[in-house]
């Protein structure tokens, strides 16, 4: 039985991830950073099947522990902070845990079990002020926030350890994933939650900032099946995972609001106070390598995956009014899971 290692196992990406290993058969481990309050809703449907361990990015001598104890075939970094917003008045912090603890999980590995398969959680925001469009894994990076610098640096300490300790090590380019698991303060989770408390006359209004903003914007769930093949390969690499398609935050309104029949001018108020210091203003990924060396492709379109978090929030907002909340499982009976599995098994 393979075993597996996953930072940053109780957000959105770790979850799917976390439930796409165990159907493969994985013993799966999860290093948690440790709170009072720890936050499970992600995967207290799967608690009963993965094994949590106490650790934290910025304490090496924690993370050495956790290597030891999952003595893991494959490790995935997901764990930082991934906020974009949150980097600018914590610049601090977003270097500690994105930047530097990315080093400290390389070390880890390195000094406790050099053998183990290494993936590191790129980003698009590396891109930052596009230097060609679409991005790829060869276009430079223009970071425009201290969390894409931190993420610029994490990935070129993931190249320096797979070419200086030949530590299978990849990184994923990941362009914007969603899902309904994403964090409330996610643009797309940021209106798909709005439209459903409108909707049930909840809210009134939806604040927003830069709406000519394009993203390229897929489904969480198809994103950690790459994860999973880039650590399948013979060769460690790197690899943008992206949908090929831009589409901009007003169309994002559009589709949500539309979706519950409403009009988001209606609703819609701009705010500065939501508009960035310095803005990306357009991500569009080219994902041919992986779709050709990995074949990767992805499977919800944009427009089913705003449907699907807005029946989510609709859903998740009426049991807030019942008191009543149980975490959805990624199904893997659902005809759509399972044709997104069809080519991995």
């Amino acid at each position: 039985m393979k075993r597996a290692l996953i930072t940053g196992i109780t957000g959105q990406d770790g979850s799917y991830l976390a439930e796409f290993l165990l159907h493969k058969g994985y013993r799966v481990f999860g290093l948690r950073r440790r709170t009072s309050t720890p936050n499970y809703t992600n995967i207290e449907h799967i608690l009963d099947r993965v094994e949590i361990i106490d650790g934290d990015l910025s304490d090496l001598s924690s993370l050495i522990r956790a290597i030891q104890i999952s003595d893991p075939d494959e490790v995935y970094n997901l764990a930082a902070q991934s906020y974009v917003e949150t980097s600018w008045p914590q610049p601090l912090l977003t270097s500690e845990l994105t930047a530097i603890g990315v080093t400290n999980m390389l070390e880890a590995v390195r000094l406790v079990k050099p053998t183990t398969r290494f993936y590191q959680a790129s980003s698009s925001e590396m891109f930052g002020k596009v230097q060609e469009t679409p991005q790829k894994e060869t276009t430079p990076f223009y970071p425009r926030s201290p969390y894409g610098v931190a993420k610029v640096y994490s990935h070129w300490m993931t190249v320096n350890y797979r070419e200086s300790f030949n530590l299978f090590a990849c990184s994923g380019i990941l362009f914007n994933h969603e899902s309904p698991r994403r964090g409330i303060e996610f643009v797309t989770r940021k209106v798909t939650n709005a439209v459903a408390r409108i909707k049930l006359g909840l809210q009134q209004e939806l604040r927003m900032g830069n709406l000519e903003a394009r993203r390229d914007w897929g489904f969480a769930g198809d994103y950690v099946q790459a994860m999973w093949l880039m650590l399948q390969q013979n060769t460690p690499d790197d690899y943008v995972i992206a949908t090929g398609e831009t589409h901009s935050v007003r169309e994002l309104l559009e589709v949500a609001f539309s979706y519950v029949g409403l009009d988001y001018k209606d609703y819609v108020v701009n705010d500065e106070r939501f508009h960035r210091p310095a803005e990306v203003d357009l991500l569009l990924g080219d994902s041919d390598k992986a779709k050709k060396q990995l074949g990767w492709e992805r499977r919800v379109g944009f427009v089913q995956l705003i449907q699907m978090m807005v029946d989510s929030d609709i859903q998740l907002n009426q049991a807030k009014s019942y008191g009543a909340l149980k975490q959805q499982a990624y199904d893997f009976s659902d005809p759509l899971v399972a044709a997104s599995l069809s080519d991995v098994v």
